[in-house]
């Protein structure tokens, strides 16, 4: 093992145990939280720049990107629930869903600056790549350890736990979704055009599609094909999307070389 490594496999398993004990206590609402003084004390003791950590504004374009891949992905799987006579929307109240929409997109946004991406995609980020590993590498990496720090969340009493069944499909998709936005960091180098990413997702899944036993607006109820974490078609079109934004990231690294 790399000695350099030291400090990204400490992180990782001090904030992965972290969680758990406080999802495990009834915390779960606050589990992200430490993940902020956490990236902030390695961040400090590996004594890295503020441009390697990702905190910076990215271009404008790179934004626009962060808020078109959830909106369509997200609209692919409400049209084909849809069509396939998923959807029930008699008992939806669509100004109070319009309103969470607003509300979870925003507040995931900005706390994810500091608390998911800020860690996984910011510190972590940096941290690898100040280890020697590749981008490809950092990626994989990163987004093993966002997955791994979701588990006790959807196995816990949490509210957002799952059936046993649905837990490997959302392992995995975690995995995809870190991946895309650890590559959105990769093209834009900067962590808060993928907290705009995470908060459009989270805003767009959770409320209209639901989260753990909940049903979203969509009143759509087989999770397991249809949800765009849970389900098989979500987690087809998010590989999908991961492949094709790693293929243009290589085009424009190979350009750049």
């Amino acid at each position: 093992m790399k000695s350099s490594l030291k400090w990204p496999i400490l992180g990782v398993v001090v904030a992965i145990a972290i969680t758990t004990a406080m999802d495990a206590s009834g915390l779960s609402v606050f589990s992200a939280l430490p993940l902020f003084p956490l990236a902030g004390l390695f961040w400090y003791l590996e004594k890295l720049s503020r441009r390697s950590v990702g905190f910076v504004w990215g271009h404008w374009s790179d934004y626009g990107m962060a808020a078109l891949y959830p909106v369509a992905i997200l609209g692919v799987i409400g049209l084909v629930s849809a069509a396939s006579g998923a959807v029930d929307v008699s008992h939806t109240n669509w100004e109070k869903a319009w309103l969470n929409l607003a509300l979870v997109t925003v507040s995931t946004f900005l706390a994810a600056i500091i608390t998911e991406e800020g860690f996984f995609r910011g510190w972590l980020f940096a941290s690898l790549e100040r280890a020697g590993e590749s981008p490809g590498r950092t990626l994989a990496w990163s987004s093993i350890a966002f997955s791994l720090w979701h588990l006790s969340a959807v196995t816990l009493a949490t509210g957002f736990d799952l059936p046993v069944g649905q837990i490997p499909v959302y392992m995995v998709n975690a995995a995809i979704l870190g991946a895309i936005w650890g590559l959105l960091r990769l093209l834009s180098g900067s962590v808060i055009v993928a907290s705009l990413n995470h908060g459009v997702w989270n805003g767009g899944a959770y409320v209209f599609f639901g989260f753990g036993a909940k049903i979203g607006a969509l009143g759509i109820k087989d999770t397991a094909i249809y949800g765009p974490e849970v389900g098989i078609l979500g987690l087809a079109l998010n590989l999908i999307f991961a492949v094709a934004l790693w293929r243009w990231w290589k085009a424009r690294a190979s350009i750049a070389t």
